[in-house]
């Protein structure tokens, strides 16, 4: 007769409760156990990338708050950890930190933030649940073994990893594993136009806004002087081509990609010429009073100029337009329409 291993009532129970789920029902209640246990994961955004460093390749991702994440089993083989990654995490009473960083000896060269970026982050990605490590953290393991390794205080079985993380800093830095990261999974380009998107939302109203005088006789009357003509002090009249320097010293200057969307949502009628102010399309409560600032800014600029060329080389250093690098020379022509 052979013994049986003993099993308790409970664990009996809970094996006996898991046989009879379908494979569905388990990956339900593991997906639950992981939200418990992680928090709700978030999406991974674009392409898998893979950076490398210091000889060793680890997976990232980019996430939908632009939490920048390296992949945990690429993570720990990157600092020297072999063998499967377990359970994820150990924690202690101070710091929730993974288990390569749980070491006594360790925590007095932990940085102040080490609590934030040492947290896993649970992700998917095409439908996959993964846990990660924020870029961040790779730098300040690397820093924290440096910094140990340098005061005598690292133990026989962590030198693997002090190593390894030298290693790793010649080609790393804490700015740098964003850029890495971003260029493996194609983000740079999606950020650019992010920032530009976030900018225009503030800047460019959906609702046609009510209008008010915002041009103050003051431009007008140094546009005329700058440009070598007599001020009409009984009529608004004024030459169709000061509609296109309008755009230039003023909305290209206002903020990036400005100009460019007032004219794509401001309508335009059939003889070409736009049927609503630009500026009334400018948000009131950031658009606007951003347009009033430049104005007045310009205006003062426009006074200390002798002529138009003049002006134009001052307003270029004082307020260069956005995306240029370089001087170029604007040519004007009489039948542009005003777009004020």
């Amino acid at each position: 007769m052979t013994d049986s291993p003993k099993t308790s009532t409970g664990s009996a129970g809970g094996i006996a409760r898991a046989e009879k789920l379908s494979p569905e029902e388990r990956s339900k209640i593991a997906s639950e156990a992981a939200k418990r246990r992680w928090g709700t994961p978030k999406e991974a955004i674009g392409r898998e990338g893979v950076v490398k460093i210091g000889g060793a390749e680890i997976a990232c991702y980019v996430l939908d708050d632009e939490t920048r994440v390296l992949a945990r089993a690429g993570f720990v083989r990157a600092i020297g950890r072999t063998g499967k990654v377990k359970g994820g995490r150990k924690f202690d009473d101070e710091f929730q930190t993974p288990v390569f960083l749980s070491a006594d000896n360790l925590k007095p060269f932990f940085p102040n933030d080490l609590d934030v970026n040492s947290k896993s982050v649970a992700f998917t990605h095409g439908g996959v649940e993964m846990i990660g490590y924020r870029a961040e953290l790779l730098a300040d393991v690397c820093d924290i073994f440096a910094d140990a390794d340098r005061a005598g205080k690292l133990r026989a079985n962590q030198r693997h990893i002090a190593e390894a993380c030298r290693l790793l800093s010649r080609g790393l830095t804490r700015i740098g594993i964003i850029g890495l990261v971003d260029e493996a999974t194609g983000y740079q380009k999606q950020r650019a136009a992010n920032a530009l998107a976030k900018i225009l939302e503030q800047f460019i109203s959906k609702e046609l806004q009510q209008w008010v005088p915002t041009f103050p006789s003051d431009f007008y009357e140094q546009m005329f002087r700058l440009r070598g003509l007599e001020f009409p002090r009984y009529t608004v009249n004024r030459p169709s081509y000061f509609g296109h320097l309008t755009n230039d010293i003023i909305y290209r200057r206002l903020a990036p990609g400005v100009l460019e969307e007032l004219k794509r949502t401001t309508p335009k009628a059939p003889s070409g010429r736009h049927k609503q102010q630009l500026h009334r399309r400018l948000t009131p409560d950031l658009g606007h009073p951003k347009l009033r600032e430049h104005l007045a800014s310009v205006v003062t600029v426009m006074k200390l100029s002798n002529d138009y060329t003049d002006f134009k080389m001052k307003l270029d250093r004082v307020h260069p337009r956005f995306g240029e690098t370089i001087e170029m020379d604007l040519a004007v022509s009489e039948d542009e329409s005003m777009d004020l």
